[in-house]
């Protein structure tokens, strides 16, 4: 268990929390956390990635096998992360019981991968995966605080966002799964720890269908409203075409 990599990362995103918090003083201590969890989205997408993809083994192929020691760095640098991201949920209440139960079994499914020395592979998989939209969902919350949420910026996010999540998350997600859970290889417990999380990819799932659903529906009744008015206003300047004539 790489305890110093831990408590390092935790420190470093800590600092890096308090810096961002006295560099944005007027704008709130959750802008500050955001900020810290776009940075980590984007180092930890960018790190599992050369893992999953480069550095190997293959997670589809070798799910269960000895960690590496890139993969001990990368899920120490993402536990630490995840130590600092709860604490503040907690001490800030701002998250509901699924986010929170989410941020648990991340906890515990990578103190597992690291005590038990094994599973490495798909479990930098599996966070490449969770964390691959993360900075997209960060991205929204800047956009919706800055009054940029409502344009062509904001659709083009949304819909980037349930892409990745739906083809990442769930679709690559079912396969990673599969292969976890008719690994001889894995333990039990960590074929669990993938049923907790691929159970609750799904509620995401669904909630995140149910945005997509009612956005695109009011798009479209304004965009219908927007067709009548132009009807209307065309009627109107024929109307005072022909009086003129």
């Amino acid at each position: 268990m790489p305890v110093l990599e831990v408590i390092c990362s935790l420190i470093g995103w800590l600092c890096l929390y308090l810096l961002f918090c006295c560099t944005f003083t007027q704008r709130g201590p959750e802008w500050s956390c955001r900020l810290v969890t776009l940075c980590h989205g984007v180092v930890i997408v960018m790190l599992t990635a050369y893992v999953v993809f480069v550095d190997g083994p293959w997670p589809f192929t070798h799910a269960g096998t000895e960690n590496t020691e890139l993969q001990i760095f990368a899920l120490a640098v993402c536990l630490g992360y995840f130590f600092f991201d709860i604490g503040w949920c907690v001490c800030y209440r701002t998250e509901g019981p699924v986010m929170m139960a989410h941020h648990a079994a991340s906890i515990l499914g990578i103190l597992l991968a690291l005590l038990m020395g094994v599973s490495g592979c798909e479990t930098c998989g599996v966070v490449f995966g969770s964390e691959i939209t993360n900075p997209l969902l960060q991205t929204r919350w800047f956009l919706r605080q800055l009054g940029l949420y409502d344009s062509l910026l904001g659709d083009a996010v949304d819909l980037l966002f349930i892409l990745l999540f739906a083809t990442v998350r769930v679709g690559v997600g079912t396969v990673m799964f599969y292969c976890e859970i008719t690994s001889p290889r894995t333990s039990l417990i960590m074929k669990l720890g993938g049923v907790v999380m691929y159970g609750l990819a799904w509620v995401f799932m669904v909630d995140i269908a149910r945005f997509g659903y009612k956005k695109s529906r009011a798009k479209y009744k304004r965009w219908i409203e927007n067709q009548k008015l132009k009807e209307i206003n065309t009627r109107k300047l024929d109307g005072h075409s022909d009086k003129s004539d």
